[in-house]
């Protein structure tokens, strides 16, 4: 996704209550639960290292614990694609935390340091398959080595590992935006408005921060092909959406048709492909198969093309196939 995307969830996040939500709706611990999320404050997430290179967090949160001014950090890292070295970033992004408290005197008061939760918030479309300790990054070491490698964990919140069901099971304004981001129709965007304009009636800031992030982020997706004037509320936003929705709908139905259409066609060439090579060839090999059903259309057609002057199936899959 681009960096309009992640910039967005910034947007989002620079709010207390999406922070809150975050936690509450996606965070399986009693303890954070109970905490008084009136009290969170954003703190700086920019620091600058003892070599002077600007290094930046994206939002980092703290909130009171237990009526003293002791702090729990909250690093909110928004990532839209795989970082496999996620685990080493959120390492060091927590050491230069740790330095900046230091530096600014607002560690604890018997000097020992805050606590810090380290969350990266993943919206990308496949599923993360990073580590998310740095310990995993570093092979096996035999002898005393092994002891000293350094264990650093982050908690991933990963939108797709929720389904549209769970999701809609939550009063929550993350769960609402992680349903936004994957509509299972467009009657399910026009209904999310609706529920949103109803949560939301009496706070305009967040009504108006919510449509400027729809307008600015998934009405410019090429899967949306949505474009809209400026808006200020949701409830506007839902009026002026009004007669697009139900043309997307309309062409979403259409697209849909022609998808399935066109899957049908490939299946059945690629059937009919098979039928031919058992025929002509006797057995086909699973990596063949394979290779079949992984083809496009157009590479299927090449070889129907091709079977009757191919003397052997490896004369007609010998080399890399066409994409």
């Amino acid at each position: 996704m681009s960096h309009r995307h992640d910039a967005g969830y910034k947007y989002l996040f620079s709010a207390p209550e999406f922070v809150r939500d975050l936690i509450m709706g996606f965070v399986p611990d009693e303890w954070l639960h109970g905490l008084d999320f009136s009290t969170l404050q954003q703190y700086p997430g920019s620091y600058i290292t003892e070599d002077f290179q600007n290094r930046a967090d994206d939002v980092v949160w703290r909130v009171r614990v237990a009526g003293e001014w002791i702090y729990l950090y909250l690093l909110i890292e928004f990532q839209s694609t795989v970082d496999n070295y996620m685990a080493l970033r959120m390492m060091v992004y927590q050491g230069l935390l740790y330095q900046d408290l230091i530096k600014k005197g607002e560690v604890l008061i018997d000097g020992r340091l805050p606590p810090v939760l380290p969350i990266v918030l993943y919206n990308g479309k496949q599923r993360w398959t990073a580590a998310t300790n740095v310990f995993d990054l570093i092979p096996p070491v035999p002898g005393l080595v092994e002891q000293f490698k350094p264990h650093v964990r982050y908690l991933l919140v990963d939108e797709n590992a929720y389904s549209d069901n769970q999701l809609a099971s939550l009063r929550n304004l993350v769960a609402a935006i992680f349903r936004f981001e994957h509509p299972t129709s467009p009657e399910s965007i026009r209904q999310l408005l609706v529920l949103l304009d109803e949560w939301l009636v009496d706070r305009p800031d967040l009504r108006r921060m919510i449509a400027t992030w729809l307008r600015a982020t998934l009405m410019h997706r090429a899967d949306y092909r949505i474009l809209l004037p400026e808006v200020n509320d949701l409830q506007e936003l839902r009026i002026m959406l009004a007669d697009r929705l139900e043309e997307w709908a309309h062409q979403y139905k259409t697209e849909g048709m022609q998808q399935g259409m066109q899957q049908g066609m490939q299946q059945g060439e690629a059937l009919a492909l098979q039928k031919l090579l058992t025929k002509r060839f006797g057995g086909i090999s699973p990596d063949i198969l394979a290779r079949i059903s992984g083809a496009r259309t157009e590479q299927i057609d090449l070889w129907l093309d091709q079977i009757m002057d191919a003397q052997s199936i490896e004369d007609l899959f010998g080399g890399p196939a066409t994409h």
